[in-house]
């Protein structure tokens, strides 16, 4: 079998700085060892965590601020004139700043889509460990926000974000469906009819927001029998309204966005994810096909030492650490969705260049390869939720994944319970954005909680 395979390679692999002390360990621990035995003191601040992060965002009603929001200013975007240029100035600028100027420039609070799917995604996992009404009264209102607000004028379902974004190659405005938020919350409404399906329908989720007085229910939203048909129209977004590049039969690349044609690895991979995610529920031989060409035009452009650029354009080869965590995840889902080994020696390269060259020895993650800073909250998120997806290969994943988490949360976690964005070298910037940083976190460390509460019940 692939699998045993792939997990024979992983863990005969040197252990580098991240993991513990060197030492011969038994090919495959059981699961209560992998999952942190004797540890409980690791597990309490992590679910401490968990408690005061969900706390705050529910006391910000899931509203909050963006990295890349800086052109909500009435002030800022009649200064850009909606110029690409003059917009990546601003928003650099806000991004680079310590000190939030957000209020200052008129730019509100409000809901971002691709936060409210990792949010979906969180409490869908939430309510499979508790039952507690409050969290399907949270899913209720999560998903019905979403299709509430998904972008109109494209093939099936999609989502863009709640702001302008002036980036590298192009500029989107406000609502313009991009590949990553839609292939994100498609596997979060896929979450929702995979894990609570059978126990939960949308009358159901209607009822328990409508019984919780502090979540106000959108009006209700008609075709959507199930959250694999949510994800199943996605997946027409991605096929049908994306362009599509095709260096060779037998490979793709999906752009960013349906105004452009940039080749990014880690979107084309989350996309190729939720392709194969959904044919596993479906059979459809085109999702299948599409998925496998968009993993084959990825994993051929890896680098010698095992990494991924961010993009195969002139201005996009960086090599970054969540970016890479992402191609990674997806990889390894898609293996598994179609049932294939094409892929083992890519993912083997690739974790293994980014465990050993993308974390300090206390866990935390560094942006690049060579340089350390600025050590990013979305790397910590990304890194717990990449090891943990590789804890059946790596035995000392899950031990990686605590690491990094109490490290984030030692540093990164203020004491009301919100994370902060950056650690730079001289100064943190402390600034509460609501996707990129809380979003990210909550869904990392629920991860982490679920990975231990379902697998010790195996």
């Amino acid at each position: 079998m692939p699998a045993l395979s792939l997990r024979a390679t992983l863990a005969s692999m040197p252990h580098n700085s991240t993991a513990a002390p060197a030492e011969h360990r038994p090919l495959i621990r059981s699961k209560r060892a992998r999952l942190g035995e004797g540890n409980l003191r690791v597990d309490i601040r992590i679910t401490s965590a968990l408690e005061k992060l969900d706390r705050w965002i529910e006391d910000q009603g899931f509203r909050g601020w963006d990295p890349h929001d800086g052109l909500n200013s009435p002030l800022l975007r009649f200064l850009s004139l909606r110029a690409r240029p003059a917009g990546i100035v601003w928003l650099q600028l806000l991004k680079r700043c310590p000190v939030n100027l957000r209020g200052m420039l008129g730019i509100a609070k409000s809901y971002n889509p691709k936060g409210m799917g990792l949010f979906l995604a969180s409490y869908v996992r939430k309510y499979r460990m508790t039952g507690d009404e409050r969290h399907c009264a949270h899913i209720a209102f999560l998903a019905q926000w979403l299709l509430s607000n998904s972008s109109t004028g494209y093939e099936g379902l999609s989502w863009g974000y709640n702001f302008d974004w002036p980036n590298r190659s192009f500029f989107a405005p406000a609502g313009t469906p991009t590949i990553v938020n839609t292939a994100f919350i498609g596997l979060a409404f896929l979450d929702l009819y995979l894990l609570l399906g059978k126990e939960l329908n949308w009358s159901d989720l209607a009822a328990a927001a409508q019984s919780t007085k502090r979540i106000r229910m959108l009006p209700s939203c008609t075709g959507a029998a199930s959250g694999l048909e949510v994800a199943r129209q996605a997946c027409d977004f991605i096929l049908k309204s994306l362009n599509i590049v095709r260096p060779s039969p037998d490979e793709l690349c999906f752009s960013y966005t349906p105004l452009d044609q940039r080749l990014v690895h880690n979107a084309n991979m989350v996309g190729a994810r939720l392709l194969a995610a959904v044919f596993r529920q479906t059979g459809e031989p085109h999702l299948r096909a599409a998925a496998l060409a968009a993993a084959r035009f990825t994993s051929r452009r890896q680098l010698q030492n095992g990494a991924w650029q961010y993009g195969e354009t002139s201005n996009d080869r960086w090599v970054d650490n969540f970016h890479t965590g992402f191609v990674l995840l997806a990889l390894k889902q898609i293996r598994l969705c179609l049932q294939t080994d094409e892929f083992d020696k890519h993912l083997l390269a690739g974790y293994q260049f980014w465990k050993d060259q993308m974390f300090l020895p206390n866990g935390a993650p560094k942006y690049y390869p060579t340089l350390t800073y600025p050590i990013d909250i979305h790397s910590v998120a990304q890194a717990i939720i990449t090891f943990l997806e590789f804890s059946d290969d790596d035995c000392d994943a899950v031990e990686c994944a605590s690491r990094t988490a109490v490290w984030g949360i030692n540093t990164l976690q203020d004491p009301t319970g919100y994370f902060y964005y950056q650690v730079h070298r001289h100064y943190t910037i402390r600034i509460p954005y609501i996707r990129w940083a809380q979003a990210w976190m909550q869904r990392a460390l629920v991860a982490f909680v679920y990975a231990l509460s379902h697998d010790l019940r195996d």
